[in-house]
């Protein structure tokens, strides 16, 4: 049987940093697999855990649990068969709601199959003082799923973010086990704990809506180089360009965009003159990362809880592109 763990949590709540660090930790003599779910088109947590030693299949643009978990249902046999692993984990988008993933891993298909240990779920204790979080069914269904709570990015907290974080533990009726984490350095021993977690939690009022008309719709005359996807669904909307292994950025410039962006949300994977910058920037808070390797192509995704003027950000987005050599 496959060992396998839930890793959910809301949108930029650090659920990628935090597999990334699980996967550092992996025994050598293990098979590891995940099977990861975004809400944008693009594909950008799938190059992001790519080549970091486990077998990764991604379901990019929406919810695992859509059309009746179909989705999810393929990606997941092609990896027990494909990869058969040791352990699976599986990262849901941030808008996904458990029950149906939850209910389909522990159904009578999957019980020969699926060994389903704890679930994780991150959380930024700062969204618990803004009821645009706490109020949304998702952020709490997912958080009452979990069996083991994990206060992300806790350097960036205040005392009344701890303070508020104290507060909903004490609130929280199954005494959950629940740990302050940094940078996702969540241990490894937490994915063997067990799943005690068994409350029924609530049907979603899941409302998905695919917007795929922007793909390539405003490419230039001639200018096959890039392409544009929308979507949008649970009250968010998303728009993601990939350009092409040629395409290179102005890293001052492309930094500049990603810090001025009227969203949310920005993600990407970008190919820039020393190689590769990865940024993920969620309101105000912005990490990036630079690496030696161009990568195989150049990925970006916004998100936002309304449209936003995609169409001038793409201009802004194009002007930042180096001139081909």
């Amino acid at each position: 049987m496959t060992k396998t763990n839930l890793i959910t949590g809301f949108l930029g709540s650090g659920k990628t940093t935090t597999i990334q660090h699980l996967l550092r930790q992996k025994p050598a003599d293990e098979n590891w697999a995940i099977l990861v779910n975004e809400f944008g088109e693009v594909g950008i947590d799938g190059a992001l855990l790519a080549n970091q030693g486990a077998t990764l299949k991604e379901i990019p643009g929406g919810c695992m649990c859509c059309v009746n978990g179909l989705p999810m249902q393929v990606g997941l046999n092609m990896l027990l068969k494909q990869a058969k692993p040791d352990r699976l984990l599986i990262e849901p988008t941030g808008l996904g709601h458990p029950k149906q993933i939850l209910s389909l891993l522990t159904s009578d298909v999957y019980q020969p199959l699926l060994d389903l240990r704890a679930t994780l779920c991150l959380v930024d204790a700062r969204q618990l003082s803004e009821p645009r979080y706490y109020e949304n069914e998702n952020f709490r269904d997912q958080l009452a799923s979990a069996d083991i709570i994990l206060a992300s990015k806790a350097d960036t907290y205040s005392e009344n973010d701890k303070a508020v974080f104290s507060q909903w533990q004490q609130n929280d009726d199954l005494k959950r086990p629940s740990f302050f984490i940094e940078q996702g350095n969540a241990p490894v021993e937490l994915l063997d704990k067990p799943r005690l977690n068994l409350q029924e939690l609530p049907d979603s009022a899941h409302h998905h809506h695919p917007k795929k008309n922007g793909l390539a719709a405003l490419s230039l005359a001639g200018d096959r180089g890039w392409r544009r996807a929308l979507n949008q669904g649970q009250g968010y909307f998303s728009c993601g360009w990939i350009f092409d292994s040629a395409t290179c950025f102005s890293t001052a410039a492309l930094l500049d965009w990603v810090r001025l962006a009227p969203v949310e949300r920005v993600k990407g994977v970008m190919r820039i003159a020393e190689g590769t910058i990865i940024f993920n920037r969620q309101g105000l808070d912005l990490s990036i990362e630079t690496q030696p390797v161009e990568p195989v192509d150049s990925r970006v995704e916004l998100i936002h809880t309304s449209e936003a003027p995609w169409n001038v950000l793409q201009s802004e987005l194009l002007k930042a592109r180096t001139p081909k050599s």
